[in-house]
C-alpha cells in the first residue's frame, strides 16, 4: 500500500514539472537545450520549445520554460514569435533570465581597431550580413555619444529667416552655413511647434548675410506642402534649427561621424574614455523581436521576464528624411484643403488631410493574446521601446524599464495607417483588430524622445480599456502620457480607458503644446485620476512660451473625467472639447495621501536604481 502511495506521490509531481530549454552565450543550437548542453540563441530555444509543442512532449498543464544564462545574445535578424509557439493559458511559454543573471537581447555591433588620426579616433565600419551600414547612432560603454552638430547647447541654436513655401527653400543666417556649403551627407533639424523635423540638405545658396536650404524629396515636397505642424514665423519666436551630421561640425569631445563614402567612424572620446579598449557599439537592427500572428490564429500565453532588449537603428530619416505629424508618426503626405470639408457626415469643416507612417520598435506584437512583458529593459534604442501594433489583447507591460530611447517608450494601438487618413475615426467591423484590455503598470520611463523630440512616454492611439497605472515618467523632451488619435468628435472604437496615479515630472524638455497628460478624441467612459504632474522645463526657443500645461484635453475629446490629479497649479487646456466631459478638483488642493500614491509602487521602486 504505501509503495502505491509513493508512485502516485511522483507522478504527482513529475505533473507540475515544466518543461525546461536552457541557452547560454556558450551554447550550440545542435545542443539539446539542457543545461549540461544549452542551446546558444533565443531563436533554436523556441523552435525547440515549438517542437516539444507539436510532439505533444509538454503537458497540458505544464508551463515550458526557456531560461537564458546571463550574457549578451548579438542578433543578425529580429527574433520570430509566431501562431505555433504558442502556449495556453495552463501551459504558457515563459522566456526568463537564469535567476541572478542579465539577458540582453543585442542589435548592435562593435567598432574596433580604433587608430588616432590627428584630433581624431578613426575606425573601419564593418559590413553587416554582407551589407554597408548605415546608422545613426554610437554608444561608447554603453553612454550615447552626440552625432556631430553645431551645437552643444540647444539654447544657442540659430532661428531661420523666413520659411519659402513656393520655392522650398529655408532663408537662415548665412553665419549658420560657414564651413558647410560644400558638406555631404548634412542634415538640418528645425523646430516646428509640436514636432521636429529632419531634412537632408540638397544644396545651400550664399545671398548677402542669408543662406537659402534646399532640401532633398521627399521630405522637401511634403515639409512645404504639410499644414501642420509648421515652422514659426513670428517676431522674436522663429523657429530654431540645428545642423548635424558633418565632418566639419565634430568638434567636442563625445561627438562622432561616419563617413558613409569611406566607411569610416570618426570620433573626439570623452575624458577617460580609452578608445583601444573601449566598448564602441553601432546598431544593425531595426527591431529585435516580432511577435506575429493572425486575426485568427493570434500568438497566445507568451511571457518575458527580466530579459533586456538593447541597441536599435532607424534608417528611414537617414534615406527619405522625417516630418512628423505628432508623437514621432511621420507623415507620407499633408496638404491644405481649399475650400475646406469632405462628403460624408463627420469632420465637414476639416480643413488639411495628411497620411502617417509608423516608427519601428525594438519590440513589434501584432495579433497576439496574453502577451506579458515582466521586468524588462529597454535601453539604447534607435526608435520605439514596445509597440503593440494591433489586435493585441489582453496583455501587459509592467515593472520594466525604458531608458535612452530615440523616440516613443512604447506605442501602442492604431494610429491612422497608410491607407486611413489620418482625421478619420476608427472604429473596425472586426472588432479584433482593436487593441484591447491592455495593462501598462509599474514601469519606469525615462530619457527617451532624446531625438525625436515631439515623441513621448507613453503612446496609445485608437484603444480600448487599456489601463495605464503607476508609471513613473521623466526626463522627456515633450508630453508624458498621450491618449487618443484622431482630432474628431465623432464615435469612435476609443471607450473605457483610464489613466490612473502615474508620476510624470521633468517634462516638455524641448516641445510645447504639452501637457504631461494629452487626449484626442471621444472615449466614452474612460477616466484621468490621482495622477501626479510637476516640473516642466522651460526652453527659450518653443513656439509659445505660455502654451504648456498639465492635464490638456485636446480636439474632440469627449465624455472623459479628469478627476482629483494633483499638480502646482490649476493650469489646464480644453481645446475645442465635445460634450461629456467632467474635471473635478484637480489642482494643488488634491489630498497628500493621493500625491504620495502616484508612481511607481513600492515593490517596483528598485527598477530606478538599475545601472
Amino acid at each position: 500500500m504505501r509503495l502505491i502511495y509513493i508512485v502516485i506521490l511522483f507522478f504527482i509531481s513529475l505533473s507540475v514539472f515544466s518543461v525546461e530549454i536552457y541557452v547560454s552565450p556558450q551554447g550550440n543550437d545542435r545542443n539539446p537545450g539542457t543545461q549540461s548542453e544549452p542551446k546558444a540563441s533565443l531563436h533554436g530555444a523556441i523552435r525547440e520549445a515549438r517542437e516539444y509543442r507539436r510532439l505533444l512532449k509538454a503537458g497540458n498543464d505544464e508551463p515550458v520554460r526557456i531560461r537564458m544564462a546571463g550574457g549578451t545574445y548579438n542578433l543578425y535578424e529580429p527574433v520570430f514569435i509566431r501562431p505555433e509557439d504558442s502556449g495556453t493559458e495552463s501551459s504558457p511559454t515563459i522566456i526568463e533570465a537564469a535567476e541572478g543573471d542579465n539577458v540582453v537581447l543585442s542589435g548592435g555591433i562593435r567598432i574596433e581597431s580604433w587608430k588616432k588620426q590627428g584630433k581624431y579616433w578613426v575606425a573601419d565600419v564593418p559590413t553587416f550580413n554582407g551589407n554597408r551600414l548605415i546608422f545613426r547612432q554610437l554608444w561608447i560603454n554603453g553612454k550615447k555619444a552626440v552625432r556631430a552638430r553645431n551645437v552643444s547647447d540647444f539654447e544657442q541654436m540659430d532661428r531661420i529667416r523666413s520659411n519659402d513655401k513656393m520655392n522650398e527653400i529655408f532663408w537662415i543666417p548665412a553665419s549658420a552655413v560657414k564651413g558647410l556649403t560644400k558638406s555631404e551627407n548634412l542634415e538640418l533639424v528645425i523646430h516646428q511647434m509640436w514636432a521636429i523635423a529632419n531634412l537632408r540638405v540638397k544644396s545651400i545658396i550664399v545671398q548677402g548675410d542669408s543662406a537659402g536650404v534646399r532640401f532633398h524629396n521627399p521630405e522637401a515636397r511634403i515639409q512645404f506642402e504639410h499644414p501642420w505642424p509648421q515652422p514659426m514665423i513670428k517676431e522674436g519666436l522663429n523657429s530654431a534649427f540645428y545642423f548635424t551630421n558633418a565632418l566639419e561640425l565634430l568638434d567636442e569631445a563625445g561627438e562622432w561621424y561616419h563617413d558613409t563614402k569611406t566607411d569610416k567612424i570618426y570620433y573626439m572620446p570623452r575624458q577617460g574614455e580609452n578608445m583601444p579598449t573601449a566598448e564602441a557599439i553601432v546598431p544593425v537592427l531595426e527591431s529585435l523581436m516580432e511577435i506575429t500572428g493572425t486575426p485568427d490564429r493570434p500568438v497566445e500565453h507568451i511571457r518575458f521576464k527580466n530579459i533586456g532588449f538593447n541597441y536599435t537603428t532607424w534608417v528611414r530619416p537617414s534615406q527619405m528624411g522625417h516630418v512628423p505629424l505628432q508623437a514621432g508618426m511621420y507623415l507620407l503626405d499633408a496638404y491644405k484643403l481649399r475650400p475646406p470639408g469632405v462628403p460624408g457626415n463627420f469632420n465637414k469643416g476639416i480643413e488639411n488631410q495628411g497620411w502617417v507612417g509608423r516608427p519601428p520598435a525594438a519590440v513589434m506584437v501584432q495579433s497576439a493574446l496574453n502577451i506579458e512583458f515582466d521586468q524588462c529593459r529597454f535601453e539604447h534604442l534607435g526608435s520605439c521601446g514596445i509597440d503593440l501594433i494591433d489586435r493585441v489583447q489582453k496583455s501587459g507591460i509592467k515593472g520594466s524599464l525604458f531608458r535612452d530611447i530615440a523616440g516613443n517608450g512604447m506605442q501602442i494601438g492604431r494610429f491612422s495607417e497608410t491607407g486611413m487618413e489620418t482625421h478619420l475615426p476608427y472604429d473596425p467591423v472586426d472588432q479584433r483588430e482593436i487593441c484591447s484590455h491592455i495593462s501598462v503598470s509599474n514601469n519606469y520611463i525615462t530619457d527617451v524622445t532624446n531625438e525625436d523630440w515631439g515623441c513621448v512616454g507613453i503612446l496609445a492611439g485608437f484603444v480600448q480599456d487599456i489601463n495605464i497605472e503607476h508609471n513613473e515618467i521623466s526626463e522627456v523632451a515633450y508630453t508624458g502620457i498621450s491618449l487618443g488619435w484622431g482630432w474628431t468628435k465623432t464615435v469612435n472604437c476609443m471607450r473605457n480607458n483610464m489613466v490612473h496615479a502615474n508620476y510624470i515630472h521633468h517634462y516638455g524638455k524641448h516641445m510645447y503644446d504639452v501637457a504631461g497628460i494629452y487626449t484626442l478624441s471621444v472615449q466614452p467612459k474612460s477616466f484621468i485620476t490621482e495622477n501626479v504632474v510637476k516640473d516642466i522645463y522651460t526652453p527659450s526657443y518653443v513656439h509659445d512660451p505660455n502654451h504648456w500645461f498639465y492635464l490638456y484635453t485636446d480636439e474632440g475629446s469627449s465624455f472623459i473625467t479628469v478627476k482629483d490629479n494633483w499638480c502646482p497649479a490649476e493650469k489646464f487646456l480644453q481645446n475645442a472639447n465635445g460634450p461629456g466631459n467632467t474635471w473635478e478638483n484637480n489642482g494643488p488642493m488634491v489630498s497628500d495621501s493621493i500625491r504620495q500614491k502616484a508612481g511607481l509602487k513600492p515593490e517596483y521602486t528598485w527598477i530606478k536604481n538599475i545601472k
